[in-house]
């Protein structure tokens, strides 16, 4: 087993509007095979049968979501949530909304624009030292000269230490979502331990997992994909209701769950009733997550926005629901923000499928159709390369057909389609990198505060995500994008919000397809209750491990 010190080594609807027979028929006579199959059981990765009783472990398909630290960490929700055991933040949220975590209180002070944080003094670093509010100081120091990839630092104009355990975050301007993307989000370093870390992204020293979360990182196993981490005994909101947490990697969690190897798995709809039967709680999320259609808007013809909006016109969002996912989703707004959010605009401009406006659109850019039921321009049929890859909510890979409807769907109008599916990582690379047409991807964080919008349609805010439209080409939508973050009145903030969905959805820089019914099943004999947190955890990490369920 490799452990941290030989890291070099290792370096709101309901399921039951659905039709019964999809249930009865697909799934009833395999939760029954499952549970028979005793054989296929996964190994018990980590300690002996005496204290499996003290553990909770949670399945996941992917695994390895790298190392839980703010560095090492996977930049998806999944990795950031990893890391959230280790490493606390100011404020953290739960099932109502924000409360203390390293902060016990805190305030704004709008005639200065600044936060005041008063720490807890009881709260202590894994290796015993006090946290303190030079601690904080030091973290936004250090986030300014290191980014990190999750939070960025520019928000805050200066730090000034009161005392040990109080500290003020002097802003730059007015800056609506600074408890979200912030204080609920940035997680604090250790000054006596990163002040002699030069390079974060190369440290792989146990101390640099050192936080003062409710559990202690203590194995990464990079190969297997499992996690362990150990509850801190001396945690200031008290000690964990579990000794060890751990991640179990498995490409089966229904099994899992059904025979008790895991304690958690997300789990796809259908699994609902037989689950429930068998005595586990089942939890549904409010819809916080999209599958999207990338665009490739640097490159023509997908520069046009009129050709933006016949995709749109062409693609029959429904119909992927019900072929791909057996009606398990809504259609998803295409101005980003869930229909869940208090700030979703229900006017939003929609694009009822209409095959015809989208040839008669394509039409009007100058393309004529041909006789092999292509359109053609300059002797070159409209052919484009299409992207596509399993992932869903909290990072699963779930085999689903997206790619082969959307294809289906495009080739119908008269564009020649190449479906390639591929391994998320690398879509995200190539998405990164600009080497696509259009790519099949997905995030959560649009059930969150609406800076979401900045993050995924501008690259001023999100040029390092790899689920940012990256589209500057509207100066009345980067006005917009600049007004809400500054805006620190709820009610003009929203009407701004409003305006951002409309003119986003009109310019169709990506198109957002449907919200997967979100679903995950726990064992209640564990003593811990489980929940999805309202906006998602962080900024908006739509998965139901919230670390105030191992506390509270």
């Amino acid at each position: 087993m490799h452990t941290v010190a030989a890291t070099k080594k290792t370096v709101k609807h309901s399921v039951t509007r659905h039709k019964k027979n999809i249930i009865q028929i697909g799934f009833h006579g395999m939760i029954t095979a499952v549970l028979l199959a005793v054989v296929f059981m996964v190994p018990d990765l980590y300690a002996a049968k005496d204290v499996r009783a003290s553990d909770v472990r949670i399945a996941d398909s992917k695994g390895d979501w790298g190392y839980p630290n703010p560095y090492r960490h996977y930049p998806r929700g999944p990795g950031y949530v990893r890391m959230s055991w280790v490493f606390d933040t100011l404020v953290w949220k739960d099932q109502k909304g924000y409360i203390p975590a390293l902060a016990r209180t805190w305030s704004y002070d709008s005639d200065k624009s600044a936060f005041v944080f008063t720490l807890n003094p009881g709260a202590k670093w894994h290796d015993g030292q006090p946290v303190t509010a030079q601690d904080v100081a030091f973290t936004i120091a250090y986030y300014k000269k290191h980014p990190y990839q999750w939070v960025s630092a520019d928000a805050v104009d200066r730090v000034e230490v009161v005392d040990d355990h109080t500290v003020v975050l002097y802003l730059t301007e007015p800056y609506s979502p600074f408890l979200s993307d912030i204080g609920g989000t940035m997680p604090i370093l250790p000054r006596h331990i990163w002040k002699t870390i030069a390079d974060p992204r190369a440290c792989d020293d146990p101390a640099c997992f050192i936080g003062s979360g409710p559990y202690v990182f203590k194995d990464f196993n990079k190969t297997r994909g499992t996690y362990l981490f150990e509850a801190f005994a001396a945690y200031y909101q008290g000690p964990p209701k579990n000794k060890r947490l751990i991640y179990v990697r498995t490409s089966k969690p229904l099994m899992s769950l059904a025979t008790g190897q895991v304690d958690l798995a997300n789990i796809q709809p259908d699994m609902a009733g037989p689950l429930d039967k068998k005595g586990l709680i089942i939890i549904k999320n409010e819809r916080g997550w999209n599958k999207k259609l990338m665009i490739n808007h640097k490159k023509t013809p997908f520069n046009d926005r009129v050709f933006r909006q016949a995709l749109a016109f062409a693609i029959n969002q429904q119909e992927i629901i019900d072929k791909a996912h057996r009606g398990f989703a809504t259609p998803a707004s295409y101005g980003l923000l869930s229909i869940d959010h208090d700030m979703y605009n229900p006017d939003t401009p929609k694009y009822r499928c209409d095959p015809q406006k989208a040839r008669d659109m394509i039409a009007s850019l100058g393309w004529t159709s041909g006789q092999d039921g292509f359109f053609h321009k300059n002797g070159h049929p409209l052919a484009l390369e299409l992207i596509s890859s399993s992932l869903t909510v909290a990072g699963e890979s779930v085999a689903d057909r997206d790619g082969e409807i959307i294809k289906k769907q495009l080739t119908d109008i008269g564009i020649k389609v190449t479906l390639i599916n591929q391994e998320q990582t690398t879509t995200d690379s190539r998405v990164r990198n600009w080497d696509f047409d259009l790519a099949v991807s997905g995030h959560g964080g649009i059930a969150g505060d609406p800076r979401i919008l900045n993050e995924m349609i501008s690259s001023s805010y999100g040029a390092g995500s790899v689920n940012c439209a990256r589209y500057d080409d509207s100066p009345e939508l980067n006005a917009l994008l600049q007004a809400q973050i500054r805006e620190m009145d709820a009610a003009k903030r929203r009407q701004i919000v409003f305006h951002i969905q409309e003119i986003y959805a009109r310019q169709i820089p990506a198109i957002s397809l449907y919200y997967p019914d979100t679903m995950a099943a726990y064992n209640k004999d564990t003593g811990v209750i489980w929940f999805y947190t309202k906006g998602g955890i962080s900024k908006g990490v739509p998965i139901p491990q919230n670390k105030m369920s191992l506390i509270r």
